[in-house]
């Protein structure tokens, strides 16, 4: 299974769906792109990490790579793997003291937030990328990521509690 490189180049809202979507850009190939559906509170803590934006008390993410460093262990690298019905999955692959790497299933939305703060790599399996990814035009390649921030920004603003019930 060979893994591809990816970068994170930011968050939009889908017009159509009214969702966050994260999109993902191959490091090695800059014109393919793969997007993702995420949850808003997911795309908040992506976005915060991506503007390097601190808060005064440990988010959820935080927090959990807090843990993980007092317990020696390390995020080594988080894989996208497959989809499913439209569904993405991730694994989130972890070192222990004595180097044993284990591997935990993770929504992507939460692998990426992860491996942001960690500073980890970032992984799709190439067979993902062929399926589910896009060629971008040369001029969008060059596209201003705080236009897409700027756009997730007003999103953020205007969202209510009442948009998070089933």
């Amino acid at each position: 299974m060979t893994m591809k490189s990816l970068s994170v180049r930011g968050i939009r809202i889908d017009r159509m769906a009214g969702m966050p979507v994260v999109t993902l850009r191959e490091v090695e190939s800059p014109r393919r792109e793969m997007e993702i559906f995420i949850g808003a509170p997911e795309a908040s803590a992506i976005k915060t990490s991506l503007e390097g934006e601190s808060t005064p008390r440990p988010m959820t993410h935080d927090l959990f790579v807090l843990a993980l460093e007092r317990l020696a262990v390390d995020i080594v690298r988080v894989v996208i793997t497959h989809v499913v019905s439209g569904t993405f999955f991730a694994d989130l692959v972890l070192s222990s003291p004595t180097g044993e790497e284990t591997t935990v299933s993770c929504r992507p939305s939460d692998g990426i937030a992860l491996a942001l703060r960690a500073h980890c790599p970032l992984y799709a399996l190439e067979d993902l990328l062929d399926a589910e990814g896009k060629e971008v035009p040369e001029e969008e390649v060059e596209t201003d990521a705080e236009e897409i921030l700027d756009e997730f920004k007003s999103f953020i603003e205007n969202i209510s509690p009442e948009d998070f019930e089933s």
